[in-house]
């Protein structure tokens, strides 16, 4: 349970980082020379996934690098870019709090009682 959540979470961090400096990029707020920091890193992901891929499945291990990537862009789009959202769209972010924690929950219990 613990190590899916990490691996999404560091995947997602790389995610919201690389987004953000993507933006500042087209913001004119750093220099476009910049855009090797992202390429560079994105190249890596996969390695990182396949690591991740020994301690989940890759459906489940993909939502929640996703899901968690969304949240973090999301709050860095709110809070540092200072973009705005409808109070519909913020409930479907409230709603992917759920998701991870559904998607990161060890069904293990399931398996051995079925057994």
């Amino acid at each position: 349970m613990i190590s899916s959540l990490v691996y999404g979470t560091y995947m997602a961090t790389v995610d919201a980082f690389m987004l953000g400096l993507l933006k500042a990029i087209s913001l004119g707020w750093v220099s476009k020379t910049l855009i090797f920091l992202p390429t560079l890193l994105y190249a890596i992901q996969p390695w990182i996934f396949l690591k991740a891929l020994s301690h989940e499945s890759m459906t489940v291990m993909n939502l929640l690098w996703d899901v968690i990537s969304d949240l973090l862009v999301t709050i860095e789009g709110l809070y540092f870019f200072n973009e705005k959202i409808s109070h519909t769209k913020a409930m479907g972010v409230g709603l992917s709090f759920i998701s991870i924690i559904l998607l990161s929950w060890d069904d293990g219990y399931l398996r051995k009682s079925s057994e």
